[in-house]
Parts: structure tokens; sequence; C-alpha cells
């Protein structure tokens, strides 16, 4: 047990994320959700440019064809290369949820930061709109915010981008707000009011950095419950043209016990699998690497 402790122990001298990238490194499961993460992305990001691919160009002659050496996915119901189409529609998916994402917890933060700061009277009317969004069903929320948009918009990663960002804040900004509430009466932050600094500096350069592992690892489970949340809304038909959710949707539809495509439906599935679990992996790996109640 003590050989144990002194394992998990912080050195001595090392920095919050020296100690946590140290912690991290010992994670074995988090670094390979970060190797395959990084992996899906390139694959994603740099093979439909380096090969050419068109996930537009349909060829009827070819329809449903099977994976082989020429099409090394198969082909779709209108004969659209399946490679491309599964690589361009993770290029989607992976942007609305780092996007979606980013613009939560810059919200979030913000938001919970001052209402935990200011606290009486402000904090009560802040949270209490908090409250009020939380009472409203996630989905309808979502998709209420989607049909705001023109039916020329839709389809396009800006509506979705902007309805999933607009509530996935919410948990962000509670989050914040308890931490800011902990932490703006520690001794720190009462001796820069006491130099005469100002409440946003307080806030930006004395506290907020001392939450920062918490929104990291917020933010990077966010992301697959992002990514999440718009398959779903593709599968409803109320998402972009081309994602990872649009073609389950489309696998959905084509696979039957009297003529099955399943390509159709296990790549697309296997790749959206593929990139939550390594999301959930890290997330998982970098929660224990920055709380501070595992370094015992």
């Amino acid at each position: 047990m003590a050989r144990a402790a002194a394992t998990l122990a912080p050195e001595k001298g090392t920095s919050l994320w020296a100690d946590a990238w140290r912690r991290l490194k010992r994670n074995r499961l988090a670094l390979g959700g970060a190797v395959l993460l990084g992996l899906v992305a390139v694959v994603c990001f740099v093979v439909p440019v380096v090969l050419g691919l068109d996930s537009e160009t349909t060829d009827p002659a070819n329809s449903f064809h099977p994976p082989d050496a020429h099409y090394p996915f198969g082909t779709d119901n209108v004969g659209r290369d399946y490679l491309a189409r599964v690589l361009v529609g993770g290029q989607t998916s992976l942007l609305i949820g780092v996007a979606a994402t980013l613009a939560s917890v810059l919200i979030g933060v913000f938001y919970g930061s001052l209402a935990g700061y200011y606290g009486g009277k402000v904090d009560e009317v802040m949270m209490r709109i908090v409250d009020f969004l939380y009472a409203i069903p996630y989905m309808f929320l979502v998709i209420l915010i989607t049909l705001q948009f023109s039916k020329e918009a839709r389809g396009n990663p800006l509506p979705i981008f902007f309805a999933l960002g607009m509530v996935q804040w919410l948990t962000m900004a509670r989050i914040v707000r308890g931490e800011v509430l902990t932490l703006k009466n520690r001794e720190f932050v009462l001796a820069a009011r006491t130099v005469g600094a100002g409440d946003l500096r307080i806030i930006f350069r004395h506290i907020l950095p001392n939450i920062l592992g918490v929104v990291v690892v917020y933010a990077t489970l966010t992301v697959p419950a992002v990514i999440i949340l718009e398959s779903f809304l593709s599968f409803l038909g109320l998402g972009v043209k081309l994602s990872w959710g649009v073609l389950v949707s489309e696998g959905v539809g084509v696979v039957n016990p009297i003529e099955s495509h399943a390509w159709l439906l296990l790549l697309p599935s296997l790749f959206l699998a593929l990139t939550l679990f390594s999301l959930n992996f890290l997330g998982d790996g970098l929660r224990d690497a920055l709380d501070p109640r595992t370094r015992r």
C-alpha cells in the first residue's frame, strides 16, 4: 500500500499539468482512446484529399455494389462511393461535435462564473433562467431552435451547430458556478481584491485558471454527447445533408431480410462507435488525471 501511494503521489517540483500528464500517460485506455481518435480524424480529413474522393458523384450502373478492391466500402443506392461518403460525413460529425462543444463551453463558463462570483440576487435570477431552460424537454428545445431557420438553411451545419451550442451550456454553467462559489472566498482571491484587482481580472486571471481542469474534462465528455445528438437529429431528418447520422439513417432504410446491404449500416456505425468510445475513454482518463481527490 505504501508503495502504491508513493506511485500516485505527485512528484515534488512538478506543476499541476505536468503531474496530470504523468498520471494520464499511465492510463492505457485513455492513451489508446487519444491515439484512435487521432487516427479517425486523420483518416476523415486527410484521406479524401489525398485520394481525391468524391462523395456526390453518382453511378446508377454500380448501385449497391458490395465492397471490393475498386470500392473498398462499396456503393450506395445511386452508386456513390461509400468510402468517400463515410469519411466526408465524419468530417461534418467531428466538426459539429467540436464546434458546438466550444460554443457551449464559452457560454457556460462565462455565464456560470458571473453567477457564482456575484452571488445574491444576480445568482438567483441567472440560475432560475437555467432551471427554466432545464424544465423544457431537451430534444424539444433543440428541434424548436432548428426549425427557426429557413428551409434553405436546413441541412447545413450552421443550424445544428447553433441549436446544440445553445442547449449544451446549461450543465457547464452549473458546474462552473459551483466551482466559483468554492473559490471566490479563498485567500488568493481576497489578496487580489485587496491590491485593487477588478472583478473581471479576478475571474479570468485568478479563478478560471483554477477550474480549467474541470472545464477540460467536461468539454471532452460533451463532444460525444453532441455527436450522438447530431446523429439522432440527422436520423430524424432534421440534421445536416451528410454525416454519420445521415448515413446510419439511410442504412437502416435499405437493410432488410430480403436483400441486405449490411455495409451501408455497419461502416458508418463502426466509425461512429469508435469515435464515441475514444472520446469517452479520453474523457475518463482526463478526469482521473486532473481530479485532485485521486492524488492520494
